[in-house]
Formats: structure tokens, sequence, C-alpha cells
């Protein structure tokens, strides 16, 4: 579908055939034609790129029409979501998405939500709107495990917005953006067709997971890695050794998950029906994933991530690709 993209981290697919595409080093935010044509629609002011640090996660939802005289007819007013480490913290930005496809252009940045800690690597990142209408995203533990355990700290959790950054009612923690705790490094968020939430988290040195994510459940970082016997922990429904996954972005189509591996360098398709359970796909064939998505059509997309610094660049590569489903 498109190559040559830097260091991508997030797709997300819209409904006029487009995509937006982050690169993690530059800040930018790619707009990608059906053709693979690639134009840039801006770039996220105050992004600061050290490590695994960067513009990461983007998410879109309805928004206004002010200031936007032409919105895309197929997609209408979006705003742009974007999850990046700046100079000081890792921080959730909203941005208008002016103009129509092939002439976009981003309106100025709102910060709905900053003060997560940073860090060279563990900074999670990934941004979805849920069947709810509320912005979900991934904060990792920033290198301190402890953190994950502390419900006044954003970082180790998944965090649960208004699309305006405020607090929804129904949290399970008063006045916190607090969903769930107890993670190292969640970066993949997808909702099935029963309405089940799911998460993939790095692991340490042992076991990567996919976690159901309850409100309010622990999920045992940095007590527990990989399933365990401690009651006070939520164990995750899989895990696979650190080797053959270090999952990143995730895409659900019914029951069937989709979740990029980047160690691994595999499309795990885990069928969730009944008793899930797990088969890999394109096992080297495309090196390391960082993200899965479907098109509204129905299309399974993987974007490769082998410019990052810690892959072995291919021809051709960062890549979009598309991938047979089922």
């Amino acid at each position: 579908m498109a190559d040559a993209l830097a260091a991508p981290w997030s797709l997300v697919p819209l409904a006029d055939g487009t995509f937006l595409v982050s690169e993690r080093d530059s800040g930018r935010i790619l707009e990608v034609a059906a053709d693979g044509t690639k134009r840039t629609v801006g770039e996220v002011a105050g992004v600061v790129h050290r490590g695994e640090g960067g513009l990461l996660g983007l998410a879109v939802h309805l928004g206004s029409c002010t200031g936007n005289p032409t919105p895309d007819p197929d997609t209408g007013c979006l705003d742009v979501y974007a999850y990046f480490t700046s100079d000081g913290d890792n921080r959730i930005v909203r941005m208008p998405l002016l103009g129509a496809a092939g002439a976009r252009s981003l309106g100025q940045a709102a910060v709905i939500l900053d003060g997560i800690a940073k860090a060279g690597n563990h900074n999670g990142g990934r941004l979805a709107f849920g069947p709810d209408g509320m912005l979900y995203a991934t904060a990792g533990d920033a290198g301190n495990g402890s953190s994950a355990q502390d419900p006044a700290s954003p970082n180790g959790k998944i965090l649960r917005l208004k699309p305006d950054g405020g607090i929804p009612a129904d949290n399970p923690f008063p006045n916190s953006p607090v969903w769930s705790m107890g993670h190292r490094n969640v970066q993949g968020i997808a909702w099935d067709s029963q309405g089940r939430m799911w998460a993939s988290e790095f692991g340490q040195n042992t076991w990567d997971e996919l976690n159901e994510i309850k409100a309010g459940n622990n999920y045992g970082w940095p007590v527990v890695e990989g399933i365990g016997t401690d009651s006070r922990f939520t164990n995750p429904v899989l895990q696979w050794p650190t080797d053959e996954a270090s999952p990143s972005g995730i895409a659900i189509d019914g029951t069937t998950l989709y979740m990029a591996a980047l160690r691994g360098e595999r499309l795990w398709v885990i069928d969730l029906a009944g008793t899930p359970k797990a088969e890999a796909r394109l096992l080297g064939e495309l090196g390391r994933l960082r993200d899965v998505a479907l098109t509204p059509d129905g299309r399974l997309l993987v974007l490769t991530n082998n410019t990052d610094g810690r892959g072995t660049p291919r021809q051709g590569d960062d890549k979009i690709v598309e991938v047979p489903a089922g």
C-alpha cells in the first residue's frame, strides 16, 4: 500500500480510503493516499525523540467544523489525537484535521492530558476510542515498575478520558483517569464484537501478555510477569516468550484479534471465541511489525517497523502492507 516510511508508529485508516501515519522520530503526521502517495499533514509541535519516545499513537474522532470550511465529504470534520513525548513528559493533544483528502493540515493543538512520566523506553503510547465514545490511552511505567502499583500515578496504567480530556464519572477510581493498573508497557488496545476490551503488553524477560481488560482490575506488574498465582491480580488470557512477540498494535474483526509483533517478527492471529487460541503468520516475512489496522471496508493492513533503530531495514522499508484477513 505504501513504502519508504521513516520509523512509523501508528496507522489510522479513514473512511475516504486514506490513512494517517505517525513518524516517531520526525514528529510528522503523514497522509497516505490509496495509491501510496504520501504528503505531510503537519508536524506536532513539542515532540522530542529519545530512545523509544517521540510521536507515538494517533486516534481520530468526530470534531466541530469551526475553522474548517472545506471538510472532507466522506469523513466529515475530524479531530486528531496524538500521544507524544515532550521535553518533560508524555502527553496527549487534540488537533482539528483541516481540509479534505489531498489537502489536509493540522489546526492548533490543545493539551488534554499531560504529566505522564517519560523515559527512554516503556512510554506506552497507544490511543483508541472505545465503543462508549471515550478515549483510552496506554501509559507505560517509564522504567519505574512501582508506579504501576501506585493509584495516584498515571504510569503503568490504561487511562480513560472524555474526548475533551475530562474524567468520566463512571471511571473506577474517583476523579482519576485510571481505568486499569499493574501494566508494564501496553501498546495495543481494541474491542471485540462482544464488547470486551483487550490489550497487548510487553513483558520484561520472560512473558509477553494478552489481557482482557476490566475496569479497576490490577494486572500485577511488577509483582507478577505472565500467569501467576497471586489472587490480588488478574492473569493474562495468553502469554508468549518475549522472543516470539514483543507485541505492539492490535485490531479485532468480530472475535478474531490480530496482534503485531516486533521482536517476534510475525502477526499473531487469535481466535477469541471460546478458549482463546493463537496462530502465527508472516513469520520473518516482513520483519518487525508495529501496528495492525482494519479499514472501513474490512481489509487488513500491517505497518512494519524496521527503520526504528532496532530492525534490519529491507528494500522499501518501512511499509504499509495489505495481508489476507481471516
